[in-house]
């Protein structure tokens, strides 16, 4: 006894020629369809290609169409010519033109000759299945489906809407129990037989001919009133992704097609040479005989999915651009946000650069004139310029894929109210950002500017506002980035400590503490400056409390503490 094929076959031909020969040579006779929307050319030299096979037949055409009837019909008029014509079959295996069979054909035959009355077909009940997409599991078989999913979308919607509105509601013929699988089986003569030759066949066809993807569902529903042992899984390894399509095996899958251990593996890429060369002509041999596991390659598949539907954290691409709040991860790596330090600092990113080792350091990367980069870069990794327009146009986009260029090195740069803050809710909202400010000391360039005091007046007014601004946003019930704020008042009065807790959670495992802290700027008459502010009607609230007349360095009375915005 022996193992028949039925291919379904549209495209592809010469591969699928190649597969039917190696079952042939192998003693499997081979029935095959071919799609009747080939055409007479490519199907006369699709015959031609076989015709000094005497095991390999063809069957009547049908014009199939994914998810229809057609495919069902296709395959039973293939079958019935198997069982007519080759009385020595006790399996026959349904496969398409693109499966490509993994191990050599007598170690299949040796396995189903072990097991004469198994079928092996995946068949599960509605309640059971997770796999299908769409929406419509006990609804294939409860409603109509005369329209194509493909062609006539709109139609199908609109008809599934309405028969779920009305409340219409199919009967079951008596005695089925619906069940889904995979269309790929490998059934026993008599299994399959009795389906074909069922008194009740016209009543199941005419059911089923409005079902929903039929193909998944006809043989796995009528297998269960007549199989005496059911194995419900598919020989064939056969993979799908998210979206319900199935993965396409290229050449670089040899390695991992091997170690499946499957008979047969679907969708092959008809131009992977390298994979029909091997199992063709090689036959597989050297490899161990075993039990087909495609669970071991499930856990790489389960990868794929993952990465398919959530990304790399940060990455951002044309192929996968996710959705503004779902991305797994806004950015790639920690980075380190500084605002006001380099106003109250003198080289401020001189001494950062220093003291955290193995970090970058830049300026405002959002100034208005320019990007700031460290050293004065004019071009830094990935191809960011300097170029402001560039850098406004998407500012996220640059933020992220500065972060993503620079994994393995810590990103720290300055930040104020006098740039762009298009980044601002991003940053806030992202737990890969550390977010360290000292309010209100933007203040200090204008202390130390030599400009006509009604333009400071306006201009602190401006900037005081958009930094009021920020720090809602960093207080708001919606961050996630790890925020410091200080009062500059509360931060000048012992510099020192929030410097070292700063650095510290930069590179935790550097043991050494600060030795030095960066020169701060003269602030001699500053509580003088936000004295004349007030005078002139802007009122300063985010410095602190600066006494007039006294050195702020010495005098600054002792404020709050800082605190952490989580």
């Amino acid at each position: 006894m022996t193992v028949g094929f039925v291919m379904l076959c549209h495209t592809a031909l010469d591969r699928a020629a190649q597969v039917a020969r190696f079952w042939a040579d192998g003693g499997c006779p081979v029935v095959i369809h071919v799609d009747a929307r080939v055409s007479p050319h490519d199907f006369g030299t699709f015959r031609r290609m076989l015709a000094d096979i005497e095991s390999v037949s063809f069957s009547r055409r049908y014009k199939c169409e994914w998810g229809t009837w057609s495919l069902v019909a296709a395959t039973q008029a293939a079958s019935e010519q198997m069982l007519e014509r080759h009385a020595e079959v006790r399996h026959v295996y349904l496969v398409s033109g693109s499966c490509l069979p993994l191990r050599p054909v007598q170690e299949l035959v040796e396995y189903l000759d072990a097991r004469p009355k198994t079928d092996f077909i995946e068949s599960v009940t509605t309640s059971d299945v997770g796999w299908t997409v769409g929406g419509l599991n006990t609804e294939r078989f409860t409603l109509r489906f005369p329209f194509s999913w493909k062609k006539q979308r709109m139609l199908f919607d609109k008809y599934v809407d309405l028969q779920r509105r009305m409340k219409y509601r199919r009967s079951i013929p008596r005695g089925l129990v619906p069940h889904l699988g995979s269309q790929w089986w490998c059934l026993t003569r008599q299994t399959l037989s009795c389906i074909l030759q069922d008194p009740d066949r016209e009543l199941h066809d005419r059911y089923f001919r409005r079902v929903w993807i039929p193909d998944e569902s006809y043989f796995q529903t009528l297998t269960r009133s007549y199989s005496i042992n059911v194995e419900s899984r598919s020989l064939t390894l056969s993979k799908f992704d998210f979206q319900g399509k199935p993965h396409i095996f290229y050449d670089d899958h040899l390695q991992l097609l091997r170690r499946s251990d499957c008979f047969i593996a679907r969708k092959i890429w008809p131009k992977a040479d390298r994979l029909y060369r091997t199992f063709l002509e090689g036959s597989g041999a050297g490899q161990q005989r075993a039990e087909p596991q495609p669970g071991k390659i499930d856990r790489l598949f389960s990868k794929a999915v993952e990465r398919r539907t959530r990304g790399r954290a940060g990455l951002y691409m044309q192929a996968r651009f996710p959705r503004q709040d779902h991305e797994n991860g806004k950015t790639s790596a920690p980075y380190s946000v500084f605002q006001g330090f380099s106003d109250l600092f003198e080289n401020f990113e001189l001494w950062l650069t220093k003291a955290v080792g193995g970090g970058r350091a830049h300026g405002h990367l959002f100034a208005p004139g320019r990007v700031e980069f460290s050293g004065g870069e004019t071009v830094f990794n990935g191809a960011l310029t300097d170029a402001a327009a560039l850098r406004d146009y998407n500012p996220r986009a640059f933020l992220t894929n500065l972060i993503w260029n620079t994994r393995g090195e810590r990103q720290c740069f300055q930040f104020s109210p006098r740039d762009n803050q298009s980044v601002n809710w991003f940053t806030a909202t992202d737990p890969n950002a550390q977010i360290s400010v000292i309010s209100g000391a933007w203040a200090v360039p204008l202390f130390r500017s030599n400009a006509n005091f009604a333009d400071i007046r306006a201009e602190a007014a401006r900037l005081q506002r958009i930094e009021t601004e920020h720090l809602e946003i960093l207080r708001s019930m919606y961050v996630k980035a790890r925020v410091r704020i200080w009062t500059m008042a509360d931060f000048i009065e012992n510099p020192m400590e929030p410097l070292q807790t700063i650095i510290d959670e930069i590179s935790p495992r550097a043991t050494r503490r600060l030795s030095e802290a960066p020169r701060m700027a003269d602030l001699t008459g500053f509580g003088r400056f936000l004295q004349n502010l007030k005078n002139q009607g802007m009122q300063p609230t985010l410095m602190g409390e600066f006494p007039v007349g006294s050195d702020p360095r010495s005098a600054a009375p002792r404020g709050q503490r800082p605190y952490l915005v989580q």
